[in-house]
């Protein structure tokens, strides 16, 4: 979709010529099957590395195409986000040092973009959730000014005909109703390819269904979303809910999200999948680039597939079938969606090493593996993984199993045998395994973030948690050891982070609120219980309405404690944004002589900050 020059599909007229071309296009698929027209030697590689960029405070920026313009490369291309940046890799035949190839190639396109955000006052980072993205990150302004992006978003808002809903739930919990598709752009993934051979691709296909819970429990690397401990990676809730187009009212129907696992084994041919798709999910856009598939091939032409091709960009499916032509030739590959990016380069063409080694290594008793597992359990065993990480009990073969259990003793074995027989050179086998070996009998990015966030806590205050794990993340993402040698590191640490300390930093959101129609007694107890000087009043609508001060009591005494709240409060309060500088906070304090001052924005209570907070 990104190469194409889309608009939303609306008339009738648009519908019918769509279609039109869709339908060509399987016949013409089904046609180059039957001739035995698609690629299947030699197999090929490639992967899609996304990114953040963030500036010198490790906060997201909004001014990638500044830096995509400046790194002036056509491997480079934009994101949804205006915080985002993708790099695509040259395709690579698999064979020989084609791991540290591409390794080499992403490490050079990187240092690239490095240097070309330092030109521009920024950094780049790799990481599946940027630990440091706030609300105000999620909304239009932050849209990348492309046309595409902003069809594909009416397009969606158009057929949900509703606001987006976010429920996510882990240690802590995500309730969030949002009226655009940019939590898209909260999700930065190391997409991977390869190529198949069309003769077994729906049995590779089945394969790869039932390998993603293991090989995702192992990479998992995105704890954390607006400074919340959710699932081990929360992408998977996230993206699922961000671009459902159902109605909620329909959830409960048959019917699946776009971003899906599946909904059963597949059968038959590619061409299935993509009737399975076309079937299931409506199309949203539309193109003037499309072409008469079938006559391109009588003439002797490979056809794009340009209306199939659009229609499954917007089928977003963790392992998703792609078609493509490559040097005049046609293929078809598997792209896993759903391995994160970072915490480092060399860990990511390790998980690549691993997901690739246990595709070719698929053994004998696991062929036609949809007639050995029950599809639910593969689905749930995907789904346990993304919620628990390496803590996730799986069921294969009838058994349960932990993943350190069954990568150990199955999987690795599996891949080294799969990589080997591919002719990979040891070298690289021996490197990239090793680090999935020892990151299973370690820690991997989302138990190391977790860990470090948890540890922060003690003596930092979460906005500044979120900056000091970026900080980490950025300084170390190049080097050469990778996560599963990463320790606790010391908050002191020199991590050279450009902090303009804002009121967000030094402030308290872990308060307790009162309704001003509480009992003053009850009140003024919980204030002596908690050690509490400070008390924000709210109303039936969640609105801040006033201020109860330890002070207010004393003047009162013990003489009224039957009245509410709301007859002692004070209502005439001074506040302020968390976005204000923390020294104009201080200011304000000194000068109207008080010791507190409530956060808010449109009147809703997000913190408070006391003198003592300033003192942090």
């Amino acid at each position: 979709m990104g190469h194409l020059d889309v608009k939303q599909l609306k008339s009738p007229k648009d519908k019918a010529l769509y279609i039109h071309h869709l339908i060509k296009d399987l016949e013409a698929l089904d046609t180059m099957l039957k001739r035995g027209l698609i690629e299947k030697e030699p197999i090929r590689i490639g992967a899609e590395q996304e990114f953040c960029v963030t500036k010198k405070d490790f906060f997201p920026n909004n001014n990638s195409i500044e830096v995509l313009e400046a790194i002036n490369d056509d491997h480079f291309t934009t994101e949804i986000g205006k915080y985002n940046l993708e790099i695509n890799s040259d395709p690579l035949e698999l064979r020989g040092n084609c791991f540290s190839q591409l390794h080499l190639q992403f490490k050079e396109l990187l240092e690239k973009a490095l240097e070309a955000a330092k030109n521009k006052n920024s950094k780049i980072v790799l990481t599946g959730i940027l630990p440091t993205l706030r609300l105000k990150h999620i909304k239009d302004d932050y849209m990348t000014d492309k046309a595409r992006y902003h069809v594909l978003n009416n397009a969606l808002k158009s057929s949900r005909r509703e606001d987006f809903n976010i429920h996510i739930k882990g240690v802590d919990e995500l309730n969030l109703i949002h009226d655009c598709v940019m939590l898209e752009a909260c999700n930065t993934s190391f997409q991977t390819h390869l190529q198949i051979n069309p003769d077994e691709f729906v049995d590779k296909y089945n394969w790869a269904q039932a390998i993603s819970g293991p090989v995702l429990s192992s990479c998992a690397n995105s704890p954390i979303l607006f400074g919340r401990e959710l699932w081990a990676e929360t992408r998977i809730a996230l993206f699922t809910q961000s671009i459902d187009t159902r109605r909620n009212s329909f959830i409960h129907n048959e019917k699946q999200s776009r971003v899906s696992f599946g909904a059963d084994w597949e059968k038959g041919t590619v061409t299935d999948i993509f009737r399975d798709h076309i079937s299931r999910f409506r199309s949203l856009l539309t193109s003037n680039e499309h072409d008469d598939s079938l006559e391109k091939l009588e003439k002797g032409e490979i056809p794009k597939l340009r209306a199939l091709q659009l229609h499954n960009g917007t089928v977003y499916k963790w392992n998703r079938v792609c078609y493509g032509v490559g040097a005049g030739k046609p293929h078809l590959r598997i792209e896993c969606r759903y391995i994160p990016s970072g915490p480092t380069l060399t860990d990511e063409i390790a998980n690549m090493v691993f997901w690739v080694g246990l595709m070719l290594g698929q053994p004998k008793k696991y062929k036609k593996i949809h007639e050995q597992m029950d599809f639910k359990d593969i689905k749930n065993n995907f789904f346990k993984a993304a919620r628990n990480g390496m803590e996730t009990q799986f069921k294969w073969n009838n058994q349960l199993i932990s993943p350190k259990t069954l990568i150990i003793d199955e999987f690795l074995p599996i891949a080294e045998k799969g990589l080997i027989n591919a002719n990979i050179d040891k070298g690289d086998i021996d490197k990239y395994l090793s680090i999935i070996r020892k990151r299973v009998n370690s820690k991997n990015g989302s138990q190391w973030m977790v860990d470090n966030y948890r540890n922060l806590q003690k003596t930092k205050t979460n906005f500044e948690a979120l900056q000091n794990i970026s900080a980490y993340m950025y300084k170390h993402q190049f080097k050469d050891k990778t996560v599963d040698e990463w320790e606790l590191f010391n908050p002191d640490e020199n991590l050279k982070i450009d902090v303009s300390r804002i009121v967000k930093h030094n402030m308290n959101t872990k308060m307790l609120l009162v309704d001003q129609k509480d009992s003053l007694e009850l009140v003024s107890n919980i204030m002596k219980w908690k050690n509490i000087h400070h008390l924000p009043v709210i109303n039936k609508h969640k609105e801040l309405t006033g201020l109860l001060t330890w002070t207010d009591l004393i003047k009162l005494g013990d003489k009224e404690l039957h009245l509410c709240v709301k007859d002692v409060m004070t209502r005439k309060l001074i506040t302020i944004s968390q976005e204000a500088p923390l020294k104009e906070a201080e200011r304000i304090m000194k000068t109207n002589k008080i010791n507190c001052l409530p956060v808010v924005r449109n009147n809703e209570l997000l913190g408070i900050l006391t003198s003592r907070d300033l003192l942090k």
